[in-house]
């Protein structure tokens, strides 16, 4: 009959990949090592975020301008400042051009110097007529009378028509240049509005403006801070990125083994032999 043994091993194992090419990755660690102490601010950084924060002191040396404009601004800036003058001609064009521009009475006699015209016409044509007749002897007849109301009819009937339609003209006319007057008036008026609702949104903006010229320095400070503390940092993390994976390559491993084997008889019976055997020391031999 057979039997059993049981035996455990431990073994350890070191892994180095890229064999060859460490030197060259030992070569790049020494002089991370060494550039370890170049992660500060150079002498021109330094220089660079000084004059940053000298700088930062004159940043909002125009925010009291900037203020001062986003008020004006936020208050129309002086948009609508002339419509009082705007009005004030508007109306005395007005009152200039009335009564004319409301006349509805176009009779030719309303105009002024047109009677005496007319007057002086009539008797033009009155002496003809009546010169024409008396050289003829026939002066205060029906027939002079008659010619001479023809002639009269017929001379100042143009000039009558003539001066109605003039003033109809007249009239029309400056009623329109009125009615164009209102509405430039209006318009002028309505963009100084316009502008005026421009200017109070403009003037938001430069609200904005002005808090940020009022804030300007400190912000330029900040900001010059930052970099300084950032600059080292950028530089340890450039460094690290390079490092950091290099010290990742290689690596070791352990563990254990457990095996059986199988004995033969002759084997176990050698064995257990030699244990008894083990248990009685051997007796002195004694000679006689």
């Amino acid at each position: 009959m057979g039997g059993t043994s049981k035996t455990e091993q431990t073994q350890s194992s070191q892994t180095a990949p890229w064999q060859a090419a460490q030197p060259a990755l030992q070569g790049i660690l020494s002089q991370l090592q060494g550039n370890l102490s170049n992660t500060g601010l150079t002498s021109n950084e330094n220089s660079a975020l000084d004059t940053l924060t000298k700088n930062a002191g004159t940043a909002s040396q125009f925010a009291p301008q900037i203020t001062d404009y986003a008020s004006k601004l936020l208050g129309g800036g002086g948009a609508t400042d002339q419509a009082g003058n705007v009005n004030a001609n508007y109306q005395r064009y007005v009152d200039q051009t009335n009564p004319l521009a409301s006349n509805t009475n176009y009779d030719p006699r309303s105009t002024p110097g047109f009677s005496d015209a007319l007057n002086a016409q009539i008797a033009d044509i009155t002496n003809n007529t009546n010169g024409s007749f008396a050289a003829a002897g026939r002066d205060f007849s029906g027939a002079n009378s008659n010619a001479l109301g023809r002639g009269i009819s017929a001379g100042i009937a143009p000039t009558i028509a003539a001066q109605y339609n003039q003033n109809v003209q007249n009239q029309q006319g400056a009623a329109g240049n009125l009615f164009s007057a209102g509405n430039t008036n209006s318009g002028i008026l309505a963009g100084m509005q316009q502008q005026d609702l421009v200017n109070k949104g403009q003037g938001v903006s430069a609200a904005s403006a002005a808090n940020d010229a009022a804030n300007a320095g400190a912000n330029a400070t900040l900001a010059a801070e930052a970099q300084r503390r950032g600059i080292p940092v950028q530089s340890l993390g450039l460094l690290a990125q390079i490092g950091i994976p290099i010290a990742g390559l290689g690596g070791q491993s352990s563990g254990t083994s457990t095996g059986t084997q199988q004995m033969s008889g002759a084997q176990q019976f050698a064995t257990i032999a030699g244990g008894i055997g083990s248990l009685w020391p051997k007796a002195p031999i004694k000679f006689g």
